[in-house]
């Protein structure tokens, strides 16, 4: 004969039992979320998207492009991209400016704080090489597989409610078996 434990619902044991379940297996979920997009990120080709880009009309240059100062070259938005700046010339004079009126960084130009008068505050054309990281064979296997992984958290709150509702017809017969058993209905 079963061990019975006073005071416990029927059912509530198993109900328990689903929610550790699908905690570990959210924490397995998120751990191996983690993994593969470290993962994804070493097995990029490296370096290997080279452009070159000549004559890229940026906006009105000055001390406040953007919210820093900083206005981002089209090649900016790559992944991991690298610009190196070889001519920036003004966009209505066509004079090339030399590189003390401006600072880069990787793929962003702004203006320094000695710019020539007649730079500031005008548009100007930026000629750069760019080089980016691509996606690889093995990263793009890691990608679908740890993103597929991570979709596995949207059938939690149904395995949830498929609990309970176990839980709630486990209880239903137990009430009917009670009442049968006391003889206030025949069988």
């Amino acid at each position: 004969m079963p061990k019975e434990k006073k005071g416990q619902v029927a059912g509530l044991n198993l109900l328990l039992g689903v929610i550790v379940m699908l905690f570990i297996c959210g924490f397995l979920v998120m751990i191996f979320s983690l993994m593969g997009g470290e993962m994804e990120a070493t097995t990029y080709n490296q370096d290997v998207a080279q452009t070159a880009v000549a004559n890229e009309t940026t906006g009105v240059m000055n001390e406040s492009v953007g919210s820093s100062g900083w206005y981002a070259l089209t090649n900016n938005a790559l992944r991991d991209a690298q610009c190196v700046i070889g001519l920036v010339t003004n966009a209505t004079g066509g004079e090339t400016i030399a590189s003390g009126n401006y600072t880069t960084s990787n793929c962003l130009i702004s203006v320094s704080a000695n710019v020539d008068a007649g730079y500031n505050n005008t548009a100007w054309n930026v000629s750069y090489t760019s080089t980016a990281d691509t996606d690889s064979t093995a990263s793009g296997t890691i990608n679908k597989t740890y993103t597929a992984l991570s979709g596995v958290t949207d059938w939690f709150d149904i395995i949830i409610v498929i609990g309970a509702m176990v839980v709630l017809i486990l209880l239903t017969v137990i009430i009917i078996s009670a009442i049968r058993g006391s003889g206030m209905m025949g069988a």
